[in-house]
């Protein structure tokens, strides 16, 4: 019997849509049929390439009103915020401007007597397993560079998101990608660890947990082939003594609540200087209050469901734990009655809290932040950094000099100042220690996706 994948919609429960897995064989001769047309697509000037990319983007754009629909139906974020179309043109944009300067040859001679170059080569296949909480915006952050670089790309799609990847094989199709250069493919995660451990692929960008990262290095051991893992955060705001606070206090809290919490940058914990905390935790409290939790569909609703109630239950262990550890928790659920104990969950702000608590060491992935007082910079950097994780920080000062001072001593990829929760595709998307490793966007998102090739080319015999 052939093996189904079904969306189970957070917005109501029901079976959204469900699609058949590959068999194995059926995979292998789709990872055959990107081998075979890669070399052809690679062949093409790069502003062909470019053209074609980007036309399949605008393609996307034409579907705008059934995206939203379906991620409505498919993850649960409102209609209102009108899906990532924004961060797909920005980052699409940006990736093709810079592609020719990216992925120059390095001259180091040029000489009647000798040619000496650096070139970069499209690594091949590259294979993308793409998360549901931004699922367009994640995929784009590699497809559009693998593309663009002469690769062929295999997208799997989450299981929660498996229509976001039948959208873009068909822009990208319709934009004038070949149908085997770009392929969107539905497989189990056996079928997924053969195919990685055959070594069927050249690259392989992930993101998702921590133990799904684990699961593919384990895969892949012994192939040699490059990864890059992006396995979550758990990312601390620090506001402080000078910062802005209403400035502080809307953004992070956005960037706590927003798409229910579900950001691989979203802020999870937050540190404010003392002289600031009980303000800020006033403001905290009236902006979460202010929120609208509903149905994804209703105009007025600016927090939808969780993305699955496996997920919900996840939040609602870790909120009661720290409650019984002496957390407090600021918000009566009951001022949202939509809060059905399922996907549909009350955001929640938590303080009396401490690092013994799951809720401010383990990645909750949900609308559930922890706010903590603290004396000065130094015990911020510490507590900052007592985390597994490292993906980016945010912090609140007037004093940029102050932030960098700061952020230098801080564990992490990205360092914000006053603002949170963005990727700027100008600068390299990594982390470090648990949030995984490799990088995406900038010049450097080029590298992981092409291969350096040297050329030593002598034009005389003595």
């Amino acid at each position: 019997m052939t093996k189904k994948i079904e969306v189970i919609s957070p917005v109501d429960g029901r079976v959204y849509a469900e699609r058949p897995c590959l068999s194995l064989d059926a995979a292998q001769a789709a990872v055959a049929r990107a081998r075979a047309a890669q070399k052809g697509w690679a062949a093409l000037p790069l502003a062909e390439r470019i053209a074609r990319v980007k036309a399949g983007i605008v393609a996307l754009n034409g579907m705008k009103d059934r995206v939203v629909e379906e991620l409505a139906w498919q993850m649960g974020r409102p209609t209102r915020y009108g899906g990532e179309f924004g961060g797909v043109n920005e980052r699409t944009d940006y990736m093709a401007s810079i592609a020719e300067s990216a992925l120059a040859p390095m001259i180091a001679e040029a000489s009647d007597r000798f040619e000496r170059r650096i070139v970069r080569e499209p690594v091949g296949v590259v294979f993308v397993m793409a998360p549901w909480n931004y699922p367009y915006l994640t995929a784009i952050n590699t497809i559009v560079p693998a593309l663009i670089a002469g690769n062929a790309v295999m997208l799997k799609h989450a299981s929660q998101t498996l229509l976001v990847g039948e959208r873009l094989a068909e822009a990208l199709h319709a934009g004038g990608v070949p149908a085997d250069v770009f392929q969107n493919v539905v497989m189990d995660h056996a079928t997924t660890e053969t195919l990685i451990g055959a070594r069927a692929f050249n690259f392989i960008n992930f993101t998702g947990s921590v133990a799904g990262g684990a699961n593919i290095e384990r895969a892949a051991a012994g192939t040699f082939t490059g990864l890059g893992l992006e396995l979550g955060g758990k990312d601390p705001g620090y506001v402080m003594d000078d910062a802005d606070l209403d400035a502080a206090v809307d953004s992070l809290m956005d960037g706590a609540m927003f798409n229910a919490g579900q950001c691989c940058c979203g802020i999870e914990r937050i540190y404010v200087h003392h002289s600031l905390y009980h303000a800020f935790v006033e403001k905290a409290v009236a902006w979460v209050k202010a929120l609208t939790l509903g149905n994804p569909f209703d105009a007025e609703t600016t927090l939808g469901p969780m993305a699955n109630k496996r997920f919900a239950h996840v939040v609602r262990e870790q909120i009661a734990e720290a409650i019984t550890d002496g957390a407090t928790a600021l918000i009566d659920p009951a001022h949202f009655p939509a809060d059905d104990g399922g996907a549909y969950l009350a955001p929640q702000i938590l303080v009396n809290v401490n690092h013994e608590m799951r809720v401010m060491r383990e990645e909750s992935f949900g609308p559930v932040v922890g706010i903590m007082s603290v004396a000065d910079d130094e015990e911020a950097i510490a507590v900052m950094n007592d985390s597994p994780y490292g993906l980016t920080c945010s912090l609140w000062t007037r004093d940029a000099e102050r932030a960098a001072a700061v952020g230098a001593r801080v564990e992490t990829g990205t360092v914000y100042m006053n603002r949170c929760d963005y990727l700027d595709p100008a600068l390299c998307w990594t982390g470090c220690k648990d949030t995984g490793r490799g990088g995406s966007l900038s010049a450097l998102g080029y590298y992981s996706i092409t291969r350096p090739k040297s050329y030593h080319l002598k034009k005389v015999t003595k």
